[in-house]
């Protein structure tokens, strides 16, 4: 059981080592206390390929139906995946069992309002209200159980309209993507195969206790994917997480670049070749690479706290086109407001097919800006929040 004075949720849903801190009595009390904040309609509830998902998704439908929800199972899926079908099928909202790209004794759940996007931290605030208080709701009726079977093949299907087909085709790319054993196997490399590149996969096959290269992508463990993009001749490569939201690339030499680069790359050509005049969110630890690029396009960047919830919830307050994180979660308005890894290499597919010099060249040409990340402990509150208000007002200070 979660201790009950911890914060219910955590910076991206609610997790926790399976069958210890997510217990099945709290995992009970969690999917009551979200059947109450739904109160009523169809749920869409997906998972990602770790060993506890089928428990957990019989107890989550099981209390969805319970409290008189209508279920609808879309399988093992990427989480941009789910929450693109939660968005465009007008659903009340979605579930996704994950725990990202925490290790394989961990599990979660993450909820989705039905625009597609994670509850707003005021939601979530609900929400634990309701299960603090045990404030569930009771039904006469038994939910409905339905299988949506249409999702990814919309998925990719929607994500293509997003870029050049035809130029893309033509260039023939060839690609290295390092699945990480997680649920992007199901998704990336068919969509990749759809814009006619060739594509050499590592780690392909969807296991929970991910026993290739974990399922966290860092610089520090993608040595075989930088090696076999070399070997292979690859335009580059790239690494998912877990649950498939997020990326890491590495160049046509093998060297792989963090989400900061990635983000500001793939901004600056959606802001020089795409769109004009465009806001831009991102969180406050982000490179200022991004704020002197964005500016000579006339396009503002806001800064908010850390989280992808922080960034998505303002892209739709500000109605922004791009999002981004340092960790290689990187955000396209066009199809929805949250971080998405195939969307993500679509662009970068794309990106490449607009230009005639290879990755590693882009990323050179990108300024050159020197940043050093610490922490520190600071007792003066009053001094804290000035700090704070100075740095989301104003970027990274100078």
């Amino acid at each position: 059981m979660m201790n009950k004075n911890m914060p219910l949720f955590g910076t991206n849903g609610i997790r926790g080592v399976f069958g210890k801190d997510l217990t099945l009595d709290f995992l009970v009390d969690v999917t009551h206390s979200l059947a109450a904040y739904y109160k009523e309609g169809s749920i869409l509830v997906g998972r990602d390929g770790r060993n506890s998902n089928n428990i957990m998704f019989n107890i989550v439908t099981a209390v969805l139906d319970s409290n008189g929800l209508n279920t609808l199972d879309a399988g093992i899926i990427p989480t941009p995946c789910l929450q693109y079908a939660t968005k465009t099928s007008n659903y009340e909202g979605g579930i996704m069992i994950t725990a990202s790209h925490n290790p394989p004794e961990y599990n979660g759940v993450k909820p989705i309002a039905r625009d597609g996007v994670e509850l707003s931290r005021d939601d979530e605030s609900v929400v634990e209200s309701i299960y603090r208080n045990k404030s569930f709701i009771s039904s006469d009726n038994i939910g409905l159980n339905f299988r949506e079977e249409t999702i990814i093949n919309r998925y990719i299907k929607d994500v293509l309209k997003l870029v050049n087909v035809e130029k893309i085709k033509k260039r023939k790319f060839r690609i290295t993507m390092d699945l990480g054993n997680g649920v992007q196997a199901l998704v990336a490399p068919l969509l990749a195969k759809r814009l006619g590149c060739t594509v050499t996969t590592l780690n392909g096959i969807v296991d929970g206790n991910f026993p290739g290269r974990g399922s966290e992508p860092t610089p520090s463990n993608l040595d075989l994917l930088s090696f076999v993009a070399k070997e292979t001749r690859s335009d580059f490569g790239v690494a998912y997480d877990g649950d498939g939201d997020r990326c890491i690339f590495c160049d046509e030499y093998g060297t792989t670049y963090w989400g900061d680069k990635t983000g500001t790359l793939l901004a600056k050509y959606l802001i020089s070749d795409k769109h004009q005049n465009v806001k831009i969110v991102c969180p406050i630890n982000t490179t200022l690479i991004l704020t002197k690029i964005a500016e000579k396009k006339n396009c503002e960047v806001i800064h908010t706290k850390v989280g992808s919830v922080e960034v998505s919830r303002e892209m739709i307050k500000q109605n922004a086109l791009i999002g981004m994180e340092e960790n290689g979660g990187f955000m396209y308005g066009k199809l929805n407001q949250v971080r998405d890894g195939a969307l993500t290499t679509a662009l970068m597919i794309d990106l490449l097919a607009s230009e005639e010099r290879p990755l590693s060249k882009l990323f050179s040409d990108l300024p050159l800006v020197y940043q050093y990340k610490s922490k520190f402990h600071c007792s003066d509150n009053e001094l804290t929040q000035k700090l704070i208000n100075k740095v989301m007002n104003h970027g990274s200070p100078k």
